[in-house]
């Protein structure tokens, strides 16, 4: 749904199917508050951790990347299918777990003193 004057309108996506690439482009760079990146910016853009490809190369289950690291499980889903990203700390905590994974699991499991 759009809303436009104050009222729900529903998309013309057949405009949108009959479309150009080049149309799409055009459309895209002629608007103010989003406009696209540059390959330049999106290669400057920080990388933002992703944690099924973490997960995955550490060969664990999502029920245990989430025990392992005290991840609720709900969240590690949400994050997994796009539903929410995880916040500048969750970020942080995840690169943390990609650059030493089994020094984090060890830490968090020696539990605070």
């Amino acid at each position: 749904m759009m809303m436009q004057n104050g009222k729900e309108q529903q998309a013309d996506w057949s405009r949108v199917d009959a479309m150009s690439d080049e149309d799409a482009f055009a459309n895209a760079r002629g608007d103010p508050d989003n406009p696209p990146k540059s390959r330049e910016q999106v290669r400057a853009s920080a990388r933002m951790p992703q944690v099924k490809v973490i997960r995955r190369a550490l060969q664990l289950t999502q029920e245990e990347f989430s025990a392992r690291y005290g991840i609720p499980l709900g969240t590690l889903r949400d994050w997994e299918q796009a539903r929410s990203e995880p916040d500048q700390p969750a970020r942080a905590y995840l690169k943390v777990i990609a650059v030493d994974p089994e020094r984090t699991a060890a830490a968090l499991a020696k539990g605070v003193a």
